[in-house]
């Protein structure tokens, strides 16, 4: 997946992705959209980011994990 609304600039956040290169991490806007489950509420107060944004920030913060089996316990 092309991520072209996330950027990253090492003269701008530390470095951290960011959405369109605005000052707003995709960390913060993970933050924002577990505080905020109404998106309504989330664009009033954020009217910089969109739909789309949101969209790519879990596809990224998603891609970013591994994808590994993890054995669990045996409850019987």
């Amino acid at each position: 997946m092309r991520f072209d609304r996330i950027t990253i600039d090492p003269d701008k956040m530390n470095g951290q992705p960011c959405v369109r290169g605005l000052r707003l991490t995709v960390r913060r806007v993970l933050d924002l959209i577990a505080t905020y489950p109404d998106r309504m509420e989330l664009f009033r107060e954020f009217p910089e980011l969109t739909d789309e944004d949101l969209a790519q920030v879990l596809a990224y913060a998603g891609a970013q994990l591994p994808d590994r089996v993890a054995e669990l316990a045996d409850l019987k």
